[in-house]
């Protein structure tokens, strides 16, 4: 097994571009986080809006289709249904 030689020296002006783009790649990313955050809530602050229309959508459906099977077994059943129901 050949032994390995001596470390290269890094010149200090690529030491100092890694360093400089090390802090410009934290720097950048902190940024883009705080603007997709901004967005983030944006789009859940609408999204939640929908949910909520589409949810009461739901619940008539389901209300009108309970109504339907308790008059259908009721008609099975031969319960005499009130008017008003």
């Amino acid at each position: 097994m050949a032994a390995l030689g001596a470390p290269v020296r890094v010149s200090p002006l690529i030491k100092t571009a890694r360093w400089s783009f090390l802090i410009a790649g934290f720097l950048y990313g902190s940024k883009r986080n705080a603007t997709l955050l901004v967005e983030e809530a944006a789009f859940r602050e609408e999204d939640a809006k929908k949910q909520a229309i589409i949810d009461a959508a739901r619940a008539e459906e389901k209300k009108a289709f309970v109504r339907e099977e308790m008059l259908y077994l009721a008609k099975e059943a031969n319960v005499v249904v009130p008017a008003g129901f």
